[in-house]
């Protein structure tokens, strides 16, 4: 697998998705393949989103390196995920912000995700690839955040909202940034970026991308 692996990465770089090298290390790294269905492992590394549990996907590696990058993930940041699916997004990102050096650990990912089943296949999967100390998964309606570890350097959503939830714009640190997808369901939705200074928030389209819904208070309805 860790041939198809290398093999995913230097297309992705070839077709300009892939540049930054924090990133480009940690998708090298997370075996994707152990964050799949397991009749799916197979298809771990084709560049599409696979079926998950209950109705939901995983992403694609080329839109979880967009994110990522879009987000400019930097040792030691606290990081919010809405919607941990089955770990993956999260391994990545923890690769990033809490890389391991000479024994040292800095940043933390915290995931949220509101159904069961999924929450512990998404901690099943973490804590088997060594990511349980730098990613803890909580089982919860992620359109309010989580206030517990509040503010965030960083917040990733991985599941298409009708418009921003209040709560996690209030949980974004002041220079912090947030990646979200907006539009409606079961459709073509665009990718947001938002930059908080002070009380003022700065947002900008990336491009189209097509997400599973949001659920929650400030979601949709499941």
């Amino acid at each position: 697998m860790s041939e198809k692996r290398e093999q995913l990465v230097r297309r992705l770089i070839e077709e300009g998705v892939l540049s930054q090298p924090e990133v480009i290390r940690a998708i090298s790294k997370v075996p994707r393949e152990e964050f799949v269905i397991p009749d799916l492992c197979e298809q771990a590394y084709m560049d599409t989103p696979l079926p998950s549990l209950e109705g939901q996907t995983i992403s694609a590696p080329h839109m979880v390196a967009i994110m990522c990058q879009l987000l400019s993930l930097k040792p030691g940041q606290i990081v919010l995920e809405v919607g941990a699916g089955t770990g993956y997004h999260a391994a990545v990102c923890a690769e990033i912000v809490a890389p391991r050096q000479h024994g040292i650990k800095d940043g933390h990912v915290f995931a949220i995700e509101r159904i069961r089943s999924l929450a512990e296949f998404a901690r099943s999967n973490l804590a088997r690839c060594g990511y349980s100390d730098r990613v803890t998964v909580i089982e919860g309606d992620g359109t309010l955040g989580y206030l517990d570890a509040a503010p965030y350097d960083r917040i990733l959503v991985t599941a298409a909202a009708p418009r921003i939830p209040p709560p996690l714009k209030a949980q974004l640190k002041d220079g912090g940034r947030m990646v979200i997808p907006v539009g409606e369901a079961y459709s073509i939705q665009d990718l947001i970026v938002v930059e908080r200074s002070g009380n003022d928030f700065r947002e900008w389209t990336y491009g189209g991308c097509v997400f599973v819904p949001l659920c929650g208070r400030y979601g949709w309805s499941p």
